[in-house]
């Protein structure tokens, strides 16, 4: 059964789809031929909305599924060690990654499913814009946009379902490498081979942006929910990050950030994660009219929720992490100290209601910040929090200049230039005022540590951590509140760069059930017993 493109309502985007038994089933609301789609750069435009618009909405009729949002809580920072969704044991599974090597998972093949569905709106975009009536310039940035896009999917689907770079020869999968609209068998292609893809893509994108002169702003309004030249150059920093390439990872961040800023001290702590700010290079609209409701991504992340699953599960950094942040540092604050709350810290795993003496002491601490009906925890966090008056409402980030200065960090740090890494950690922690008292004269592989635990505390919950631990090679380790930690024993425990398929997601059995060429491909493709 062959995949098809088809093209549905929302946004007039063309979406990969199928008949009603292929892996990828979608039903269009209403169709509009591709003709019409790419008659114009005007209608172009439309596509590439919709596509974005499509990184924000529910999928496989599951509703923790919402787009770019689930790649960061449930599979970014929720399988990891730095976050603890406090009395969740049933989804336990999820958390403790033991879904990678199950290929028939719906836990398994939803990146896959996800990212290739974006695939097919971009890469009929890539195919066809040039053919648009219109201006040159127009045409040359919305082509940029899609090879950004392109890039930034690739870049993704690698992070789960290939290995580490430093693996890719010993534990070798690579990925179905689609750069065009065929939709037929296709074998794996590697690693090396995707990154390579990557990389083009993106330099070809940064000549199209340039040669175009034009900015989102030019065609779409104000948008940072659009690609740019600054998202092409932060993918970029991504995947030479990812792939070890520091010099690269360190020219692309560095540019990537041009232009933007750091947010204040008063941003961070009150809302600077639900509302776009001068930080932020990319995000998703998840603002009142585009709303999921309790679908939604603050309806899983919101101190301040009325959705259930926020209320009743209230996220918690790490004991462990939490006593790494200094005390001088504002983000500290950002999280509940049990200290500060009589009795809070019998309720390390357990919760307290809204309504205890736990409850209305926590909220007298962080006055709107917890829902009326809310449970409350030890180390509970207040970094997310829905818009005001819209409690499971919020714009999701998918990118900002924090990160950049980072990945320039390590980077920097990775080549021995001690002092380049310095500065920069000092400007993001010290010259945003996070952290007044900072300061570093650390060399070498404590630099590196350094730049390594900062980038923990400033992205704590923004979708990284499992990455990280990934491409480091190091072990994901959950202590007990008896052994000096604070998860739950359903959460406790050690899993091993070895364990779990090497941490390397075994590809979807809806793949290799469709996709012929998988009866002759080489590469490892395991089954759920």
């Amino acid at each position: 059964m062959k995949l098809k493109n088809i093209i549905w309502a929302l946004g007039l985007t063309l979406t990969l789809g199928s008949c009603a038994d292929d892996y990828l089933d979608n039903v269009p609301e209403s169709t509009a031929s591709k003709a019409t789609l790419f008659e114009s750069t005007e209608n172009a435009k439309l596509v590439m909305n919709g596509v974005m618009r499509s990184m924000y909405r529910q999928y496989l009729s599951t509703q923790g599924m919402n787009g770019e949002g689930t790649m960061k809580y449930w599979f970014g920072d929720w399988q990891g060690d730095d976050v603890q969704v406090v009395g969740q044991s049933g989804w336990a599974n999820l958390y403790n990654s033991n879904y990678i090597d199950s290929n028939i998972s719906t836990y398994n093949y939803y990146m896959w499913y996800y990212y290739y569905k974006l695939l097919g709106n971009i890469n009929a975009i890539i195919a066809n814009i040039d053919n648009c009536t219109g201006l040159d310039t127009e045409k040359q940035f919305i082509k940029a946009q899609g090879l950004t896009m392109r890039a930034y999917c690739y870049t993704r689907l690698s992070e789960y379902y290939c290995p580490r770079w430093s693996e890719r020869t010993t534990h070798p999968q690579g990925l179905v490498l689609r750069i065009d609209e065929s939709v037929g068998d296709q074998e794996l292609s590697s690693q090396e081979d995707v990154y390579k893809q990557i990389f083009a893509d993106i330099e070809e994108a940064v000549s199209l942006y340039k040669s175009s002169g034009l900015k989102p702003a030019d065609l779409y309004g104000n948008e940072g929910y659009v690609p740019s030249i600054n998202l092409a150059y932060g993918v970029g920093a991504r995947a030479a990050l990812f792939s070890e390439n520091w010099a690269k990872a360190e020219e692309y961040a560095h540019l990537c950030r041009q232009g933007y800023t750091l947010m204040s001290v008063d941003e961070y702590v009150n809302g600077g994660f639900s509302t776009p700010n001068k930080e932020w290079i990319f995000y998703n609209d998840g603002s009142a009219t585009q709303a999921l409701h309790y679908y939604g991504y603050f309806s899983y992340n919101g101190s301040n929720s009325s959705s259930s699953v926020a209320r009743s599960y209230p996220k918690a950094i790490s004991k462990e992490l939490y006593d790494l942040i200094p005390a001088t540092d504002v983000r500290k604050g950002m999280f509940q100290d049990p200290e500060l709350v009589s009795g809070l810290k019998a309720y390390m795993i357990k919760t307290a209601s809204a309504k205890s003496a736990q409850g209305t002491a926590v909220a007298k601490l962080h006055p709107g910040k917890t829902y009326s009906t809310s449970t409350v925890a030890a180390y509970m966090q207040f970094k997310f929090q829905g818009q005001n008056g819209a409690y499971n409402i919020g714009d999701i980030c998918n990118m900002r200049a924090s990160e950049m200065y980072l990945i320039e960090a390590e980077a920097a740090a990775r080549s021995g230039k001690d002092a380049v890494a310095q500065q920069l950690l000092t400007e993001l922690v010290k010259g945003s005022k996070r952290d007044p008292e900072f300061s570093t004269n650390l060399t070498g592989k404590a630099l590196l540590e350094q730049v390594k635990l900062y980038r923990r505390i400033e992205l704590w919950n923004e979708g990284f951590r499992w990455y990280d631990l990934k491409r480091y090679g190091e072990p994901r380790v959950r202590h007990l509140e008896s052994e000096g930690g604070s998860f739950a024993a359903y959460y406790a425990g050690t899993m091993l760069p070895s364990d779990k398929n090497n941490w390397v997601y075994v590809i979807p059995q809806r793949e290799t059930d469709y996709n012929g060429a998988f009866k002759e491909n080489s590469n490892p493709v395991k089954t759920e017993k």
